[in-house]
Parts: structure tokens; C-alpha cells; sequence
């Protein structure tokens, strides 16, 4: 169970216990009736109850994991966030009117030790699978300054949670480690190897700053599922937010995925809608402008070549030909440049207003292409900007799109690096107004010309 499911199933059953023990009051003070007049009162409240109930919970951090580590750091939480909702309670009923003035005051007490028994309860049930609900995480502490030991120490505390500390690492040689029990497993540019023989799911970075370039390598150049996090410094936390804290210790998780499940399944419905209306309202200039190429530059009239799409499965891309047949005969896999003499004069026309790539709407429609996002690469230089480029993996992914901000944002000629950069600045910032911005970028580019390719 991940953190965010254990709030969602803390709220789903708080709020369903705290009007159990409300009904269970009534039965408790009226003798097992439910007398209409005083439970007409609580029926015309108990959403706004709830909601208080739920408030004084998050108040009092109810819906934070790491409460039920202690009974009775768990239990006083409880009290006091049920005797917050039981006064607010008491006074909505006082202040509500006439109608709701019969709300019974003793069931509103009784309801206070059923509400704490039943908080309580399923919370310390809980404490005897956290085993089975939340697995082992092997964690891997780099650093061995104060502040990794401390976070080290408090891990192992929360134990009941699954997290088990494997051991520390050093950065450098210069780095003067402080005594702890937990072993020291190597140095920093080992972190890799350790990370496989150790078979570590997690790895919290304690000196983000010190080994910026390690940071880079694990989170970008990795093909693992690792999860990695650093200990903020206060540049990254104004540009950035934090996702978890361990004690005070405050983490920002620098692997966690490109964008949210209902952005991408938003995203894909859009994309679905669109581009099945487009190609019908397209439908007309799509044959004129087949009828041109067959007769100026003969068939094939369109052009399908493999690429690289999202997780890395290859896929055909779709465009209409604006090269002469055979382009690459000769030369092999070659980028296209700016004056490319393969490049028809048809060709050149169709590229400059993106007429070409109107084909992809059937790509987008069959879900292997988005209207925005990063441009997918041929398997060949794929290959090459791999082991050449640190992080070029992480494009993979999203889903690749027919234009994207690297398209709009640089030129012609831009380096396969300074593309990689805009399309990890829409990667982990994208949203469906980033999107559209996009798309209107890019109708700017094909009016002017400018970048096209």
C-alpha cells in the first residue's frame, strides 16, 4: 500500500467509524431506538459532522503514515482529534437552529468513546500487517555525515513500515564519517554496483549538492525502478517541491513519474478526439497534397521509418515523403539539415508549414504518438545518444508527441543535448495548459517558418 492510499483508505474509514459511533449512540442513549425527533437532527447534519471530523483528523496528523508508529503518540492524536470534532459538533448543533437543538448532548458524548475505541482500534489492527501492507524498502544512505546517520537512525525506527537501512555510503575519502552500527558498503562511485548486488529499492542522497553528478547518473541513467530522493538544499527547495518528510528531515524525490494518471488519461482522451477531427476535416488536403507528390516526385507518396516511442518500444512513424527515393542509399542513417540537398523543393515546402507530419494523426490516433511531446528518435541515434548523453533514457518516459517545447523553443540545429533539456523541462512540468501554449508555439513556428524541420 503506498502513502497515498493509506490516506484515501484512512479518510474512507474514518468518516465511515465516526458515523457509526453516532448511530451507535443513539442506540446506546435511547435503549436501541432511534427516536425520529432526536435522529432527525444528527440525519440533517452528519455531513457537515464528517467533514469536521475529518478536519480535526488531518489537524492532529491522523493521515500521516508514520502516527501509528507509537500506541500512545497514536492514541493522543486520537483524543485530541475526536475531541476537537466532538465540541465543533456540539456547537454546530447548538448554533444550527431550533431543528437541530434536539440533537441529543449525551450521544454526542457517548459517540466520544465509541469515535476513540474505533479510530484507535483499526489503527493499532493496522500496526499488525504493516509487514504485509507496506513491503521491505532496502534503503541506501549516501553520505556519512551527521545528518545521513541521523536519517539513517530515524529509518530504522520506522521499521514497522518496511523500511530497513542496508548501509551508508561514503562520498570521498575526505569525508569524515560518524560512528554508527550500520556498515559503510563503499564510496560514492560505487553506488551503482552497490545498488545491484545489494538490491536496493531506495536511495535518499544526504549531500545533494556535494554529488550533484552521482545524483545524475542514478536518476537519469538508470534502467532499474530505484527510487531516488536527496535531502533538499534551499536553491532546490525554491525551485522545487518536497515530497515526503522522514522526522524533520524534509526529502525531495527526483525519480518520481513524468506526470499524474488522470493528466495521462486526460491527455489520451483529448487526443483521441482531436485527431479524429482533424483527419476527417483534413481529409481533403491530405489527397491534394498526395496528388502533388505523385506527380512531382513519384511514389511512394508517404514514408514510414522505425521509431523510438515510450518505454522504448519502436514503433512506424508516418510522414508524407519530401526526400527523393533512396535518401539514405549511400550515406546510411544521417540527420537532416538545415539546406539538406535530399530535401525536395515540394518537400522543402511541406516541411517549413509541417504539412508533412499530417500523416501522424493516425499515429496519434492508434496511441503510439501524442500531439505534444518529446520528438521520437530512430532506433541508430537512440543508440548513439544513449551512451553518449547522461539521461537521455528518461524521454522514454512519455509518450512521444508530433511537436513538443524543443521544437518550439529552439532551432533547426539544436543539439540533440539542448533538445534533451526542453523535453525534460515539459516532461516534469507538463500540464494541459502547457500543452496548449504548445500547440499555439507551434502554429506560430509554421506561419513564420521559423525552426522548422
Amino acid at each position: 500500500m503506498s502513502r497515498t492510499r493509506f490516506i484515501i483508505v484512512s479518510l474512507a474509514l474514518d468518516a465511515l467509524l465516526v458515523n457509526v459511533a453516532v448511530v451507535g449512540a443513539f442506540f446506546v442513549r435511547f435503549g436501541g431506538e432511534l427516536p425520529s425527533f432526536n435522529f432527525g437532527a444528527y440525519a440533517g447534519l452528519w455531513p457537515l459532522i464528517t467533514a469536521i471530523y475529518l478536519g480535526a483528523g488531518y489537524v492532529f496528523g491522523l493521515y500521516e503514515p508514520e502516527r501509528t508508529e507509537g500506541s500512545w503518540e497514536l492514541a493522543r492524536a486520537v483524543i485530541q482529534a475526536v475531541t476537537l470534532g466532538t465540541l465543533l459538533t456540539a456547537a454546530v448543533a447548538f448554533f444550527a437552529g431550533p431543528r437541530f437543538f434536539s440533537f441529543s448532548r449525551l450521544v454526542i458524548v457517548i459517540a466520544w468513546v465509541l469515535q476513540f475505541a474505533l479510530l484507535v482500534g483499526w489503527r493499532a489492527a493496522l500496526l499488525r500487517f504493516t509487514a504485509v501492507l507496506w513491503p521491505q524498502q532496502r534503503i541506501l544512505v549516501v553520505g556519512t555525515t551527521q545528518l545521513a546517520v541521523e536519517l539513517a537512525r530515524e529509518l530504522e525506527q520506522r521499521a514497522s513500515w518496511g523500511y530497513r537501512v542496508i548501509g551508508l555510503i561514503r562520498h570521498s575519502d575526505a569525508e569524515t564519517p560518524v560512528t554508527t552500527g550500520l556498515p559503510v558498503l563503499g564510496y560514492a562511485e560505487d553506488v551503482t554496483g552497490i545498488i545491484a548486488r545489494e538490491r536496493i529499492d531506495r536511495v535518499i542522497v544526504a549531500s545533494p549538492v556535494a554529488l550533484r553528478e552521482l545524483i545524475e547518473d542514478m536518476a537519469l541513467s538508470n534502467e532499474s525502478d530505484v527510487r531516488v530522493e536527496v535531502v533538499p538544499e534551499l536553491y532546490e527547495i525554491f525551485i522545487g517541491t518536497v515530497d515526503s518528510t522522514i522526522s524533520d528531515i524534509p526529502l525531495m524525490e527526483i525519480t518520481r513519474p513524468a506526470a499524474p494518471g488522470w493528466y495521462v488519461s486526460a491527455k489520451r482522451l483529448l487526443d483521441i478526439a482531436v485527431s479524429a477531427s482533424v483527419l476527417v476535416i483534413v481529409s481533403p488536403l491530405l489527397l491534394v497534397v498526395a496528388s502533388v507528390i505523385l506527380l512531382t516526385m513519384g511514389w511512394p507518396v508517404l514514408f514510414s521509418q522505425e521509431r523510438v516511442g515510450r518505454n522504448g518500444t519502436t514503433f512506424k512513424v508516418w510522414k508524407f515523403r519530401t526526400m527523393v527515393n533512396d535518401a539514405e542509399a549511400l550515406s546510411g542513417p544521417v540527420l537532416a539539415e538545415q539546406g539538406d540537398p535530399r530535401i525536395t523543393p515540394v518537400g522543402r515546402f511541406l516541411r517549413t508549414t509541417r504539412i508533412d507530419e499530417l500523416p501522424q494523426l493516425a499515429n496519434i490516433l492508434v496511441g503510439e504518438m501524442s500531439f505534444v511531446g518529446p520528438r521520437p528518435e530512430r532506433p541508430f541515434f537512440v543508440e548513439q545518444y544513449v551512451r553518449e548523453i547522461p539521461g537521455y533514457r528518461e524521454r522514454f518516459k512519455v509518450k512521444p508527441g508530433v511537436t513538443g517545447l524543443a521544437q518550439v523553443s529552439g532551432g533547426y540545429a539544436t543539439t540533440p543535448e539542448r533538445k534533451l533539456k526542453f523535453d525534460l523541462i515539459y516532461m516534469y512540468h507538463q500540464n494541459l495548459l502547457m500543452d496548449l501554449q504548445i500547440l499555439v508555439e507551434t502554429v506560430r513556428v509554421v506561419l513564420t517558418g521559423r525552426g522548422a524541420r
